[in-house]
């Protein structure tokens, strides 16, 4: 009825609506919004560096502008070839060696996240529905969560050498211990008016964890891999750094033994922005996944699938 009275109005020569042509623009207008907003921002930052270099305040040698450090982008793009060998040149183009090693990192990264996730949910859960399994185990791993996941390297490297489990076990172990805390706390702040009620209902114990406590706990675990998702770029890095063979963080060590600012701050600029897409798309995730996060609006297709249920009412 809606299209029908748009094309009606359109053969009168009559204006659209505000309710019929101004929503999609001001939703449109709400998303850009945010978009304008940083980039403003980094402009700001960029603004900043480059004054500071023009007048004299960066030395151009240990504090290279931006303009600078990513004009060289063909020679410095051939350090990120993966190889087992630090500085090894090839013969694959600059920006498939770019692509190669951000993958590499990322890929790492990834796995470990996915590993912790999946693990720390399931170690919390099965220390809540089992007694006995957390009387054993929830002491050990409140002890073990303060310790920083730099201090494991050596014990990733005893355990699997030289290589990617490493770097992914270091990204596993920043998170297994938060999260799996994060869980059980989780679970034990669900409502008991919504237990009691499966349990009335006569709903199994998966009943009642599918239905009634996974969705109460996932918004909120979400949140938490959100704030831990940077330390585990961190961490990722750091191991990159003791010969994974390939990775943005054997890079950032060769600029720092070359003495290369450049190379340095143009990783840094890589490292930044592919967080920062892996933030976004996480958000993503969580918004499909985990709608009812505060500040995550419902999708679309949730919303209209509540609005379909009938009330009961006559």
């Amino acid at each position: 009825m809606k299209a029908n009275l748009t094309a009606y109005l359109a053969q009168r020569g009559v204006a659209k609506a505000p309710g019929i042509a101004g929503k999609p623009r001001r939703g449109l207008a709400r998303r850009l919004v945010p978009l304008g907003w940083g980039i403003a921002s980094l402009a700001c930052f960029i603004s900043v560096w480059e004054l500071a270099w023009a007048a004299g305040w960066a030395d151009p040698l240990l504090l290279p502008p931006p303009h600078i450090f990513l004009r060289n982008f063909a020679s410095q793009a051939q350090c990120f070839v993966p190889t087992d060998v630090i500085g090894e040149t090839s013969s694959t183009t600059a920006l498939r060696s770019l692509v190669m090693t951000i993958v590499a990192t990322t890929l790492r990264v990834m796995s470990g996240l996915v590993l912790g996730f999946v693990c720390s949910l399931a170690m919390g859960v099965a220390i809540r529905y089992f007694r006995l399994l957390g009387n054993l185990t929830l002491p050990t791993i409140t002890l073990l969560a303060p310790i920083s996941p730099i201090a494991w390297l050596p014990v990733a490297i005893f355990l699997f050498g030289i290589g990617n489990a490493p770097a992914v076990f270091m990204v596993f172990i920043s998170l297994f211990f938060v999260m799996t805390v994060s869980t059980i706390s989780q679970i034990d702040n669900v409502s008991r008016t919504h237990l009691h009620v499966a349990a009335v209902m006569g709903a199994t114990r998966a009943q009642t964890f599918r239905h009634v406590i996974l969705p109460a706990i996932l918004p909120s675990l979400f949140m938490v891999l959100r704030m831990n998702l940077f330390g585990a770029w961190m961490v990722v890095l750091v191991a990159e750094a003791t010969g994974v063979g390939s990775g943005l963080g054997q890079v950032v060590m060769l600029a720092r033994n070359t003495f290369n600012s450049s190379l340095s701050f143009f990783t840094m600029t890589l490292i930044g922005l592919t967080g920062f897409a892996f933030d976004v798309a996480l958000r993503l995730i969580q918004r499909h996944c985990a709608p009812r996060v505060r500040g995550v609006p419902r999708p679309k297709r949730l919303r209209q699938e509540h609005a379909a249920v009938p009330d009961g009412r006559s």
